[in-house]
């Protein structure tokens, strides 16, 4: 079952896209929150346990695992070189 992600928290005062994401949420269909670190999130998908995405125009747009010099960070399939789909979603409560 895949979580939509509705909120991210981001790290102090990174500047870097690929270094921005601290942590992912949303809501379960119950209606109570749900919050991950990135480093969670990314074993998570790398080991197959959960799947994220993001709704964009309507679209489910799948969050994946990308690397940039040497360093794992979450992005979305749509998003090209920028996880940008991410970055634009609210801050997390």
């Amino acid at each position: 079952m895949s979580k939509e992600v509705t909120c991210i928290k981001k790290r102090g005062n990174h500047h870097a896209e690929h270094e921005r994401i601290s942590a992912i949420g949303g809501k379960k269909s119950s209606g109570t929150s749900w919050s991950m670190s990135e480093e969670d999130a990314i074993r998570a998908i790398e080991e197959k346990k959960e799947e994220f995405y993001v709704n964009v125009n309507r679209r489910e747009i799948n969050v994946i695992v990308a690397t940039h010099n040497g360093r794992k960070y979450l992005k979305t399939t749509a998003d090209g070189y920028s996880p940008n789909n991410l970055l634009n979603l609210d801050e997390c409560p």
